[in-house]
């Protein structure tokens, strides 16, 4: 199993300069084979070290002392190879909280290009499939699953456009660049009740899909939305926003069948 290695930063007084200056950086190591010792830029911990207890403190060769514990679901989710765009966890939130699904939900998602959604999905609902037109998505999406141990997200080889093979579905997402293309393999897969979510970078394909749904008695159109996540930098009473952060990613539209 993967390990963690953490420290958080420290700030000391520097008479000298009359004021608090950091003297060491946060630092987070995500060790993929703990049977092997691990090199970081303050030195090598031992790999006795790195099944110790998890909240143990090891030190390096060079004295530098970090927690080490076992890793996480999002730890190993972060690590996963990425194709140059993913919907990111901000919005991957919003779908799973908007929605409410959980472990006896079914969902369809596409396309499937890394997997990320899909394996994010896979960890909190029952079952997960996943479809893309592309060989290089399915191969890069099917090692990820793999590596994260999913045994619940199934990737298929098929445009959604066609037709979808799962029926009373909870969830289905559309990452695509003619979303509303999909709509009428939508209705006939997702139960009543069931949500739509459509993913698109774009002003022209939200307005293309929003007016295409909106003329389908079968749907109900919940709102369109864009998620803005901006950091901040807090230290006692000196607070303010960070300059770099995650600015659009995509708009989002959920839509719910109603018969």
């Amino acid at each position: 199993m993967p390990k963690i290695l953490i420290r958080k930063g420290k700030r000391e007084y520097i008479k000298e300069l009359g004021k608090e200056v950091t003297v060491a950086k946060p630092r987070y190591y995500y060790v993929l084979d703990p049977t092997k010792d691990y090199h970081t830029a303050e030195g090598i911990v031992a790999k006795k070290d790195l099944n110790k207890k998890d909240g143990t403190i090891v030190k390096t060769n060079t004295g530098k002392e970090f927690v080490v514990f076992a890793s996480g679901f999002v730890d190993d989710y972060r690590k996963i190879k990425r194709l140059p765009q993913i919907i990111p966890l901000k919005d991957i939130g919003l779908i799973v909280a908007e929605t409410g699904v959980g472990k006896q939900s079914r969902a369809v998602d596409a396309g499937t290009g890394s997997g990320a959604l899909a394996c994010f999905l896979g960890y909190h609902v029952k079952e997960v499939t996943s479809y893309d037109i592309k060989k290089e998505h399915i191969d890069i999406a099917k090692k990820n699953v793999k590596e994260l141990g999913l045994k619940n997200v199934k990737i298929k080889n098929k445009n959604i456009y066609q037709g979808i093979d799962e029926k009373d579905i909870d969830l289905l997402v559309l990452d695509l660049p003619e979303p509303w293309n999909a709509i009428g393999s939508a209705e006939k897969s997702l139960k009543v009740g069931g949500f739509l979510v459509s993913y698109s970078p774009t002003i022209p394909q939200v307005m293309d899909f929003v007016n295409t749904i909106a003329n389908n008695k079968n749907f109900i159109i919940i709102k369109t939305v864009e998620v803005i996540e901006r950091k901040w930098d807090v230290y006692q009473r000196k607070v303010r926003p960070k300059s770099e952060g995650i600015g659009h990613s995509g708009f989002l539209t959920f839509v719910r069948k109603i018969s």
